[in-house]
């Protein structure tokens, strides 16, 4: 396992494949196929535009981990840092989106993964960098929803990845897609508010509602088509 994770641009910061369990042995293998889906869908993709894509590299860690966007814990669950290009993800997280989110299932995780891709795609369209020059020019009310609607559409990209994927792989199976769905809506900000504070504070969301979650990956993921995609131009979210 671990040559195929290097050979998959995969750097692993995780225990020895041999100190690991055989389910995080497994999550990783997961990890890095759904990365090479990814991969094929976006440079196709890409390609079709007249450009070429340039695939993050993938960081599997456990506890905490030091990126370029600097130190995490495991508690800041799976992210992409835009100053490496690098996506992060601690393989305890999953467990967390079965026990703790109640969203289990394959298709469940790979959304996770695919939502992440989505944030290095915008990266690489110079989205990300166009939102981020707003910070401090705004209020902190203002740039929230700017990041709620950075975030709707790397949910709308994971959709537009699924479909593509599907039409050129037919990877998915039945249910993967309500899979999916129950993935976006259990890490809404009003559900993860309402668990953690017991209220829901509109002004302080950063990823949109569970709702709008899972409405912006349908419409990627029925569309197929990067157009349709425009968070920020859109009246209604």
């Amino acid at each position: 396992p671990q040559a195929l994770l290097q050979n998959l641009g995969v750097q692993d910061n995780t225990a020895s494949v041999e100190q690991r369990s055989e389910e995080e042995n497994q999550l990783a293998q997961f990890v890095s196929v759904v990365l090479a889906d990814t991969e094929d869908v976006w440079s196709l993709l890409f390609e079709q535009s007249g450009n070429s894509y340039r695939p993050p590299k993938l960081v599997l860690f456990t506890d905490a981990i030091q990126s370029a966007c600097g130190y995490s814990s495991a508690a800041t669950g799976p992210f992409y840092c835009p100053g490496d290009e690098k996506v992060y993800i601690d393989l305890g997280f999953f467990a967390e989106l079965q026990n703790r989110f109640q969203a289990s299932g394959d298709f469940a995780m790979a959304y996770v993964i695919a939502h992440e891709i989505g944030h290095h795609v915008q990266n690489l369209m110079g989205i990300n960098d166009q939102v981020m020059a707003l910070r401090g020019r705004t209020t902190e009310r203002e740039f929230n929803r700017y990041l709620v609607r950075l975030e709707l559409q790397a949910d709308f990209l994971a959709g537009v990845w699924a479909h593509h994927a599907q039409r050129l792989s037919n990877i998915l199976e039945e249910g993967d897609i309500e899979e999916a769905l129950n993935a976006a809506a259990a890490i809404g900000d009003d559900r993860i508010q309402k668990q953690t504070t017991g209220r829901v504070v509109p002004d302080a969301f950063t990823h949109g509602t569970s709702e709008q979650r899972a409405r912006w990956f349908v419409k990627g993921f029925k569309t197929g088509d990067i157009e349709q995609g425009d968070t920020f131009s859109a009246t209604v979210l």
